[in-house]
């Protein structure tokens, strides 16, 4: 009897979710590609690095080029995040945010795995913002083809579950938020728990939610010069600078859109190349590889970094711009004409100012309405976390 009762509330509680949640909403972003469009890009990991990211990607003709840049699930600060925002608009930049947790409490050598509630918050803080233009750029976090990106153990269900489950989340809070599914590591073997090769991670996710693929907005690529982030712009092949245009199609075999793709990370380490033929790859990458018309940009990753392994990916030698930074620089671009937010001064930008804490994490349970209540359940019930 207990049984027949439990079956009896999910299946009311899944009728809520659709009804409320699903129906009624009109998912609609712009095409990126459809205007003129500044694929330069850079990823930064702390925000004040925004106005140097301006002085790299909107020289020499170009504006609105794209920042790549992650959020913690514990730094949500209205006050960092909105003047983030604002500074994205006055530099005429585009923002891209990762999604990210923080280091398993337990071992502290992996990220830890998030969870429905993870997502629920992240929509309601960033719902919050005052964004510079009208598409939302969210990446639905990192590399989970890496079981130390994902908990300790790659699990290709729960992050398409997950992914499925921020579509609706998000797409509940603003039509306006475009998701990008995860980069993926374009190294990554089939080792176990440790790793997973990405395209076998992608037909699982697909066989684990079909059409998952049709949910997002885009893709994210690591298109690095693997192996070991030093081959040569001519090598075209999955574990290359090209890996996005080999990802493109295998995501488009299993649905019925063309995605988008988002470069939000790729680079070549200083450790086994000079700085000068970096310098001279990323021209010819630039101008070939990367010319094309399906790829919306590319950030290389890094813009700043003081310690290794990222110091040998860094455009700038502590504060002073390198000759990877110069090259870029001087190259032509776009001036991009993304369509844009309109500013809302008197309602969230200068409400801001007003704001005496820091922290957003507590306020999504005071703001989950009934069908994100009757989503997370479900979605809770899938993951065994009940």
């Amino acid at each position: 009897m207990r049984k027949i009762f439990f079956w009896i509330i999910i299946f009311i509680v899944t009728s809520i979710f659709y009804t409320v949640c699903l129906v009624p909403k009109a998912f609609a972003v712009q095409n990126p590609l459809g205007v003129p469009n500044n694929k330069f890009g850079i990823h930064i990991l702390f925000s004040d690095e925004i106005t140097d990211a301006a002085k790299l990607v909107n020289t020499n003709g170009g504006l609105y080029g794209y920042v790549v840049i992650p959020i913690q699930s514990g730094d949500k600060d209205l006050l960092k995040w909105q003047k983030f925002m604002d500074r994205a608009r006055s530099l005429q930049l585009i923002p891209v945010i990762r999604l990210a947790t923080e280091g398993d409490y337990f071992n502290t050598r992996v990220w830890r795995k998030p969870v429905p509630a993870d997502i629920v918050d992240f929509a309601n803080f960033l719902n919050s913002l005052n964004w510079p233009t009208k598409n939302r750029y969210v990446v639905v976090y990192n590399e989970p083809n890496r079981g130390d990106e994902w908990g300790g153990k790659t699990d290709p269900t729960e992050y398409a579950q997950i992914l499925s489950y921020a579509v609706t989340i998000f797409k509940s809070k603003s039509p306006d938020f475009f998701i990008i599914s995860a980069g993926m590591d374009n190294a990554a073997a089939n080792k176990g728990e440790i790793s997973m090769n990405a395209y076998d991670f992608f037909k699982r996710m697909n066989d684990a939610v079909p059409g998952i693929f049709n949910q997002i907005d885009g893709f994210a690529s690591h298109s690095y010069p693997n192996p070991a982030f030093s081959q040569p712009p001519s090598k075209q092949d999955k574990q290359s600078i090209a890996s996005f245009k080999f990802e493109k199609d295998f995501l488009k075999s299993m649905s019925n859109k063309d995605l988008p793709a988002f470069i939000t990370e790729t680079g070549w380490s200083k450790e086994n190349l000079s700085e000068s033929k970096i310098a001279e790859y990323y021209k010819t990458a630039y101008t070939t590889v990367w010319n094309d018309d399906s790829l919306v940009s590319v950030a290389p990753f890094l813009l700043r970094a003081d310690t290794m392994p990222f110091l040998n990916f860094s455009f700038l030698d502590k504060e002073n711009p390198n000759l990877l930074f110069k090259t870029i620089e001087s190259m032509a671009k776009t001036k991009g004409a993304p369509l844009l937010e309109k500013e809302v001064l008197g309602e969230k930008t200068k409400a801001t100012q007003n704001i005496k804490y820091k922290s957003f994490n507590n306020a999504a349970p005071k703001q989950l309405g009934l069908a994100e209540k009757a989503a997370n359940a479900i979605f809770a019930w899938l993951l065994k976390l009940n």
